[in-house]
């Protein structure tokens, strides 16, 4: 247990899965250096997080009401309950109303004398900064991002350079930052270049969590030093009070650091253990999997199913959607073959499981990261958000994967990129010269990775760091 004298930490994940778990998995690094962390959420997303964290003493969980969103079913708390991205943003206007509640906690805290060293909150909740002010306590943001998808999102919303560009398809140029690829508008996040209206009340949120964010004492970041090619120092001069990026990831190796692990069979449907058990040879199976944000059309679906079939290569696909039946036959053929599972997987489970040795992915921060840290190249298939800067970092920036040719043919509603686009991606990623060049770089950077988070290492002197300034701007 952390002693009554160990550093307090309160952290305030926004709630979407994607976001609360990297911020799980520092509240986990934290209590192992015997500081006292509080996680605040809401009753519905409780659950998860206690379950989460339930085997680290220093962790404590701190329940405030979640406003009721006209439209939604009350009990509505995470992003994954919403029945389409329309409802985005009434859920974000509604955690505004966490505000007077976050604000009671903090003066229990006050009145305790147990006031935090610092907040750690999620961009998206950029009202908590004066919370925090008001209690002379730093904030610290989380974006959930990489470095270089954070300085190209701000550089762009400084620098406007789609505004200037003749074609869509022209390399942009981003002033003080270098960029380890090309870049052009059409490879942009659609929301940087989307939102010009400055009276949209969408434009006037993200403004708002912008500035708070310029203004906050630091930014944590689930990645490392080594990762982020000399972005780091580029991306902290978009603020303007001296704050620092701390890279201190990836987050999620702490546990495993410590010798903490689950076993693969742990919370995982039991055919797919079997299915993964039953490969003989190492590194054959392709991993596939879009997220829990972006929805494909069940055409797209019959699109991946059948390139997947037809690339002969073993392959796990989850698949999120309630409504998509594989075509006729499908599952039958692929009997040995491939397996198609719908219920909640461990990703990092499977990721580091011996059979698998390419992953098909969206490109989600989380989902590279952790990829990465197994050693495992990619398949980048961008769809929302900046996945698009992500992939051109993995397939291009960093050479662990490669992209995935997407179609301009009429194939129908909904169908971005086709069974032979997908066939040929995945045989060039598992069996091809390139795929294997993406391999041996994964596996080089998945050590790098793993080092960073050990003693003596990049993340783990950051935190360190990190740790020891907190305590000294507080008197600790």
């Amino acid at each position: 247990m952390a002693s009554p004298q160990a550093p307090h930490v309160v952290i305030f994940p926004f709630m979407a899965q994607g976001h609360t778990l990297p911020l799980l998995d520092l509240s986990k690094a934290l209590s192992h250096r015997k500081i006292k962390v509080t996680i605040i959420t809401t009753p519905a997303n409780a659950k998860l997080i206690f379950k989460d964290t339930e085997n680290h003493p220093n962790i404590g969980l701190v329940e405030i009401p979640f406003p009721i969103i006209h439209g939604l079913p009350q009990g509505t708390e995470n992003t994954s309950q919403l029945p389409s991205m329309e409802f985005l943003f009434p859920f974000l206007m509604a955690t505004k109303q966490l505000q007077k509640p976050f604000e009671q906690v903090l003066q229990g805290m006050s009145v305790s004398k147990s006031l935090p060293i610092c907040v750690i909150s999620d961009f998206f909740l950029g009202w908590t900064l004066s919370s925090c002010q008001a209690f002379g306590v730093p904030r610290l943001v989380f974006h959930g991002m990489c470095v270089l998808s954070m300085a190209i999102c701000k550089s762009v919303c400084v620098h406007m350079p789609h505004t200037k560009a003749k074609s869509v398809l022209d390399p942009i140029d981003l002033p003080g930052l270098e960029l380890p690829f090309d870049l052009s508008v059409s490879e942009l996040p659609a929301q940087l270049i989307q939102a010009t209206d400055q009276n949209d009340p969408f434009f006037q949120f993200m403004s708002d969590v912008g500035q708070a964010d310029c203004h906050s004492w630091g930014v944590v970041v689930n990645s490392f030093e080594e990762l982020e090619s000399g972005t780091v120092s580029s991306f902290e001069t978009f603020y303007e009070n001296g704050a620092r990026a701390w890279c201190l990831g990836p987050l999620f190796l702490y546990d495993k650091v410590e010798g903490i692990n689950k076993p693969i069979s742990q919370n995982q449907p039991n055919k797919l253990i079997q299915f993964l058990n039953d490969q003989v040879t190492l590194g054959s199976v392709l991993y596939v999997s879009f997220g829990t944000q972006a929805d494909l059309s069940d055409a797209q679906l019959d699109q991946v199913g059948l390139g997947l079939e037809e690339a002969l290569v073993p392959f796990l696909l989850v698949v999120r959607s309630t409504t998509w039946s594989p075509p006729d036959g499908l599952e039958e053929r692929l009997e040995g073959k491939g397996l198609i599972v719908r219920e909640w997987v461990d990703q990092q489970q499977i990721l580091s499981h011996r059979a698998i040795g390419g992953f098909f992915s969206h490109c989600g921060w989380n989902s590279v990261i952790e990829s990465i840290s197994a050693g495992v190249p990619i398949l980048a298939w961008p769809m929302i958000a900046e996945q698009s800067l992500n992939a051109k970092l993995v397939a291009e920036g960093l050479g662990a994967g490669l992209g995935i040719r997407k179609t301009h043919d009429d194939l129908g509603s909904g169908i971005e990129v086709s069974r032979q686009a997908i066939c040929e991606g995945v045989r060039e990623l598992m069996e091809g010269e390139k795929g294997r060049d993406a391999r041996e770089r994964a596996q080089a950077l998945g050590r790098v990775a793993w080092r960073a988070v050990q003693e003596g290492g990049s993340s783990h002197e950051a935190l360190n760091k990190l740790i020891d300034q907190l305590c000294a701007f507080s008197g600790q």
